[in-house]
């Protein structure tokens, strides 16, 4: 399908959204992924195309992307920055498995490190706006806290989210460290109806994982999504 590019918004200092319109409706699941291509001279070898998460809902009229800008950008992100209003670009269909269970009474485990947060965002946003309410213990992880995002959405899902920062400042007043299964298992003990959802960068992700499994969580209640090139949280 083709979509135009509408605007972008900055989350942070190297954290930015950005919007398009879709060339006729999509019918997608909150948490599922798209490809994007942007043709751009002398690309990397890392191409002209890139898979994102949506961080948009399906209730929305616009789909958006919401993505982490490294100091030394790949030309795909360099293009992507660069981007002009009114630009057609080409995106596959939304797809993936990474999406809320139709029974709405099994309790759920949210883990985000960083910008994993994006599949997270869509389905809370959803479920704000259906008015549906799930039982859902969130953790997120991020290297500072200037890299927090989306509290808006987590404020209007009346969603409460345990935020652990790496690299905290001083002033930080939360909790501090990386992500690990006691932190998990803290928020939800290991049950036959608990879904845990596990999405963020690759090495984090795997580990978790199977630290999980090796907890007592069986393979089925574990849901993975990873982010490849991102550093662990």
């Amino acid at each position: 399908m083709h979509v135009t590019f509408d605007h972008s918004r900055p989350e942070t200092d190297n954290i930015t959204t950005y919007f398009f319109e879709p060339e006729k409706p999509v019918d997608y699941v909150a948490g599922q992924f798209i490809e994007l291509y942007i043709p751009h001279d002398n690309p990397d070898d890392r191409g002209i195309k890139r898979w994102f998460t949506l961080s948009s809902a399906p209730s929305d009229k616009l789909l958006s992307i919401t993505t982490k800008h490294a100091k030394r950008s790949s030309t795909f992100k360099q293009a992507l920055a660069a981007l002009e209003p009114g630009t057609r670009l080409k995106m596959a269909e939304p797809m993936g498995d990474f999406v809320l269970p139709r029974d709405a009474s099994r309790p759920l485990v949210f883990i985000a490190g960083g910008i994993g947060v994006t599949p997270f965002h869509s389905m809370l946003q959803q479920l704000a706006a259906d008015k549906e309410h799930r039982q859902i213990r969130m953790l997120y992880g991020v290297p500072t806290e200037n890299e927090i995002i989306f509290q808006d959405t987590f404020d209007a899902a009346n969603q409460h989210v345990t935020v652990m920062v790496e690299n905290p400042s001083p002033e930080w007043g939360g909790e501090r460290g990386t992500i690990t299964v006691d932190e998990i298992i803290g928020l939800e003990e290991p049950s036959d109806d608990s879904l845990i959802y596990v999405s963020g960068p690759e090495p984090m992700v795997e580990s978790l994982t199977k630290q999980l499994i090796a907890r007592g969580f069986g393979q089925q209640q574990v849901v993975s999504d990873y982010f490849p090139n991102y550093p662990t949280i």
